[in-house]
């Protein structure tokens, strides 16, 4: 289980899912003092006693590539923004603890699509 806190500062425990949308504080490497991340990693590594998970950096802008994904406030987003799947990193799940939303249904799969464009996987 891991404990979430909403952009409103509500606080509980639920479990992590593949497509949760996080915001980061001061990730390591990004310019931003804060971003939001889409967690992309299969179920069982989150499920795991392994400390991170598979990322993809939110961006406020994008090119409509084929790696990428638009989102906005259906997913629990501010405004429009992006996916981009070409930009993967590795982050500690303990940092995971700012909930904002998630991806689910068509964009799921347009997330996993982009992925797999993005990994040159047939």
């Amino acid at each position: 289980m891991i404990r979430k806190l909403g952009m409103d500062g509500e606080e509980w425990i639920v479990k992590m899912r593949r497509g949760d949308l996080y915001l980061v504080n001061k990730p390591k490497g990004d310019p931003k003092d804060y971003r939001v991340f889409v967690v992309v990693s299969r179920q069982v590594l989150i499920d795991s006693r392994f400390s991170t998970v598979v990322c993809a950096p939110v961006f406020s802008s994008g090119q409509e590539l084929s790696t990428q994904v638009a989102v906005g406030v259906d997913e629990g987003l501010k405004h429009a923004s992006w996916i981009m799947c070409d930009n993967l990193v590795s982050l500690r799940k303990s940092d995971l603890t700012h909930y904002v939303g998630s991806v689910s249904g068509d964009k799921a799969v347009q997330l996993s699509r982009a992925l797999k464009m993005a990994l040159d996987l047939s």
